[in-house]
């Protein structure tokens, strides 16, 4: 049974950093793209940060290029996404997700076949 497990969430003032973790088992997810997507009360989820296991390829969201990175820890099966430099605008519901085989660094929430339960970040004004 594959499970994606958040956390690392919480609340932090502007300006602060967060590291979330995202767990992966139940599979090997050395072939798939794993990403991240947000989504902010009253608003469609959208996609933050996306990476090619294998290689390490990374895409990014134009709002949180320059101040999030994703990376992995194949030892540990593990995503991470390091904030800095939190906005309020980055208030959100974090989801970590994981395709069931290699896309190419996809956008679409569609496109994902996984998904973790989220993990709420709030940053303060």
């Amino acid at each position: 049974q594959v499970q994606l497990v958040e956390s690392g969430g919480g609340l932090v003032q502007t300006g602060g950093s967060l590291r979330l973790s995202c767990v992966a088992s139940g599979r090997t997810f050395r072939s798939a793209t794993m990403g991240w997507f947000r989504q902010a009360p009253g608003k469609e989820r959208e996609f933050v940060a996306a990476m090619w296991w294998s290689t390490g390829t990374t895409d990014y969201a134009d709002s949180v290029k320059g101040r999030f990175a994703i990376s992995r820890d194949n030892a540990k099966n593990t995503v991470y996404l390091k904030m800095n430099s939190l906005k309020p605008e980055d208030t959100a519901l974090y989801y970590c997700a994981a395709t069931a085989t290699f896309r190419v660094l996809p956008r679409s929430r569609g496109e994902y076949d996984f998904w973790g339960p989220g993990t709420q970040v709030t940053v303060s004004s």
